[in-house]
């Protein structure tokens, strides 16, 4: 949840950051850019550093950084001030997302349907996070002040540095980890790179995660400008949003033993296009006005929550002895559409439900289409490159 409060929590906030240091509404943007960048670039190395030194200790050396920059940031005399601790804080926060993934594999790698099912259920918890976030930003901001959301931000990362201190056990054993080789580590990474379905299975997690991403770069402008609504009523925009993720996760979890990964990316998908489908239509023939304007993405993340689990599992499989290294590369690329929809292309298209809605269904049809390329990938291939390493 740390990455996600990272980002949510201050949304409502983005007006009087651009206020309190005489910048524009573009330039405060890219407080939320740079952390996603930073949090994409981190990820490509999380993963193996995890290999070669243990899950645990990475965890709580990027946790530590994170409250550092979350502390620096209250005090952020400059709007550069603030733009650096918020790129300390993305460096920092893509530990536990990265690192998670390979806890889960690591510890039920033998049972590919219960690693699914687990991954549905941290989905379900990550959800929670990007649901109470804006809302308890948008009270905290009318109530102490944009800075009093750092200071938020701050103590949960002393809470979490607690917790997984005195809470999480070391999954990966000392005899399983990887020497901290740089020619041997740009092996691993150019073999995994070159694994057509790898990466098509990445970019179909990516581009179907843009369409969350769109409205959460946009949230400020949808809510409060498209929607007119006040700093204090972001929960119209993320509990439908983050409600049928939690939901699809929750179903997902419970059906993944039964129907299997393929039937389940297949629902997943369908209800993600429906869902896009209908948000098209109706922001071209109507105002945006909630509940109808939000009712359309509870149904596109709960299709997200079935499909992606079973698309992650499966990519994170084809390198059993570098799930560290896996699991960045897939978070990096997750992250980096994430970064580019919401710095780049939601700029393009905040000023308009329409556009937002038509984007959401570029960035599906693009998910779908690596999806079923990865099939046709997997049907022709011969067998992962690491077994031949």
């Amino acid at each position: 949840m740390v990455g996600a409060l990272a980002i949510d929590t201050y949304l409502p906030s983005i007006p009087a950051i651009g206020r309190e240091f005489a910048v524009g509404p573009l330039a405060v943007q890219q407080t939320l850019s740079v952390f996603l960048f930073m949090f994409a670039f981190m990820m490509l190395f999380y993963g193996t550093l995890s290999d070669s030194f243990g899950r645990r200790p990475v965890i709580l050396a990027a946790l530590t950084v994170y409250t550092c920059a979350s502390l620096g940031a209250v005090f952020a005399p400059t709007f550069g001030a603030l733009l650096a601790c918020r790129a300390l804080q993305g460096l920092a926060a893509g530990a536990g997302s990265v690192i998670g993934q390979a806890i889960v594999q690591d510890r039920f790698s033998h049972d590919q349907a219960h690693a699914q099912k687990v991954m549905s259920h941290i989905m379900m918890v990550f959800g929670l996070a990007p649901a109470i976030a804006p809302v308890l930003g948008g009270w905290l901001h009318v109530t102490f002040g944009w800075r009093s959301t750092f200071v938020f931000l701050t103590c949960f990362g002393a809470l979490m540095i607690a917790l997984v201190y005195r809470g999480l056990p070391e999954s990966l054993p000392r005899e399983q980890r990887h020497a901290f080789h740089g020619i041997a580590i740009a092996r691993n990474y150019l073999m995994v790179l070159r694994h057509p379905r790898f990466l098509l299975l990445s970019l179909a997690v990516g581009m179907a995660f843009g369409g969350l991403s769109l409205y959460i770069g946009s949230a400020a402008h949808f809510v409060m400008d498209i929607l007119h609504l006040p700093e204090t009523a972001f929960a119209w925009m993320f509990i439908p949003l983050i409600s049928g993720m939690v939901l699809g996760s929750a179903w997902g979890g419970k059906a993944a033993a039964r129907l299997g990964p393929a039937r389940m990316t297949w629902i997943g998908f369908g209800t993600m296009a429906a869902a896009a489908l209908l948000n098209v239509g109706y922001t071209r023939l109507f105002v945006a006005q909630v509940p109808w304007a939000v009712l359309p993405l509870m149904i596109y993340t709960f299709g997200l929550a079935v499909a992606m689990p079973a698309i992650q599992v499966g990519a994170l499989a084809l390198f059993p002895s570098n799930r560290g290294l896996a699991s960045s590369l897939l978070s990096f690329i997750q992250m980096m559409a994430f970064a580019l929809v919401s710095g780049l292309v939601a700029p393009l298209l905040f000023d308009s439900a329409f556009k937002l809605a038509c984007g959401v269904l570029g960035g599906m049809t693009l998910s779908f289409a690596c999806w079923r390329l990865s099939l046709l990938t997997g049907a022709a291939a011969q067998p992962s490159p690491e077994s031949a390493v």
